[in-house]
């Protein structure tokens, strides 16, 4: 989706146990070196840092550690990426079955992410607050990077002979044709700004609310047009390594994504964040807050073919870029052979069809938890994620994964299915 139209599909994606296989094949077992810097300027203080390089799989052993990175803006005050920031990991990693091999961790991955958004956003909005943010989370473990994404901060890979890449999908009504088909059908209505005399200004916006975005964290004020149920990304990065750069909208409102890439190859993360922040601020100023993650995935042997030193843009090259930065807003098919390879990639908005079918294993508690909340259910309790649904070929409510009563019917009010509770008028 985005501005290019693009819709979710689902190319031919590598299996990851033949990966995970192939590694252990090529001896290619050693974990990369995470290194990461940041930087910030702050307009509005409604943008928030995640970053954890000490995560464990399986808690004491180092061997199993992976790491979490996030850009969380906030709007409408900043209760909503502060919670997120907070608690979104948790709510992620309580969604994950015990017991699994590594693999087949990171297969579950994408499932649980979509269940901790949800949960998250359940859990703010049970807060009575009004304030939302967007979330652009990243899990990198080994050489297999997960990102899940709501709203319009951004992920983009610059890998090593595989050029820069799109990793996340931008939830803006002005730009995503399909999330305005979607809002609209769930009964929300898509326009702009109407001021006195009866001219629109802006960019289109969901009403009620008048949110610019399709997709978010919290937000309770425009009822559940606006989801929270994120776009996910896997992909596996080649020996090489690579870099990510995640920002907030402040950085991508001002430059594109290869310029963010260009202009700090071959500088250290941390001098990069702060190269790829003063760019944006050269080029459009501090009109929002300005934020920005540089994350290098770094070879254990080190031998990283030498970058080319960033170049200096000159006024006229500046305004061409930022000038036609939509046009790089579209995600790349990561294909090439030895490089990067794709690994999953899904952005439905519908909660049945992104917790799959699968039933939960024994250690998760058994088949009697909620898939989102994790809350405990009685055997007769459970409702099927399944049930009664119109977006699949058949209706099949004895299987799993099964919901909370309070869990369906958030499932039903983002997916259309009965009023939201905030009424169009």
């Amino acid at each position: 989706m985005g501005s290019s139209g693009h819709s979710y599909e689902h190319h031919d994606l590598v299996p990851l146990a033949a990966l995970i296989n192939r590694e252990l094949r090529n001896g290619k077992t050693e974990k990369p070196a995470v290194r990461y810097g940041y930087a910030a300027q702050s307009r509005k203080g409604e943008d928030y840092f995640l970053m954890k390089t000490d995560c464990q799989r399986v808690a004491g052993n180092p061997s199993t550690s992976f790491s979490v990175f996030g850009i969380f803006d906030g709007h409408n005050g900043s209760g909503a990426a502060i919670f997120s920031r907070d608690n979104l990991l948790n709510y992620v990693l309580n969604a994950m079955p015990r017991g699994l091999e590594r693999d087949e961790w990171l297969h579950a991955l994408p499932r649980a992410l979509v269940a901790g958004f949800v949960k998250a956003d359940k859990e703010f909005q049970a807060k009575g607050k009004t304030s939302g943010t967007t979330a652009t989370f990243v899990i990198i473990d080994g050489w297999t990077v997960t990102v899940a994404s709501v709203g319009d901060s951004r992920c983009i890979l610059d890998a090593q002979g595989a050029g820069v890449s799109i990793l996340t999908v931008d939830h803006r009504l002005e730009e995503n044709a399909e999330e305005r088909e979607r809002v609209t059908a769930s009964g929300g209505e898509v326009g702009r700004l109407s001021i006195f005399g009866g001219t629109e200004v802006g960019p289109l916006r969901c009403w009620p609310g008048g949110l610019c975005l399709s997709r978010s964290i919290g937000d309770m004020d425009v009822g559940e047009f606006i989801v929270p149920i994120p776009y996910v990304k896997q992909v596996k990065l080649s020996s090489t390594g690579g870099r990510l750069i995640i920002a907030s909208d402040g950085v991508w409102d001002a430059v594109s994504s290869e310029m963010a890439a260009q202009s700090c190859r071959g500088l250290p993360a941390e001098l990069a964040a702060r190269l790829v922040v003063k760019e944006a601020l050269r080029t459009r100023g501090l009109k929002d807050d300005t934020s920005c993650i540089v994350v290098d995935i770094i070879p254990p042997d080190n031998k990283i073919p030498p970058s080319p030193p960033p170049k200096k843009y000159n006024k006229l090259k500046a305004l061409f870029f930022t000038k036609n930065w939509k046009s790089t807003n579209k995600p790349k098919k990561l294909s090439a052979v030895g490089t990067v390879e794709e690994l999953f990639e899904e952005g439905s908005a519908m909660l049945a069809e992104r917790l799959g079918n699968d039933e939960p294993t024994a250690e998760t508690g058994g088949i009697f938890v909620c898939a989102v909340c994790q809350a405990d259910l009685a055997p007769n309790e459970g409702i099927s994620v399944h049930a009664g649904s119109t977006f699949s070929v058949s209706s099949k409510p004895w299987q799993g994964p099964f919901l909370c009563t309070d869990c369906r019917n958030k499932k039903d009010a983002i997916e259309g299915k009965r009023p939201s509770g905030v009424r169009v008028v």
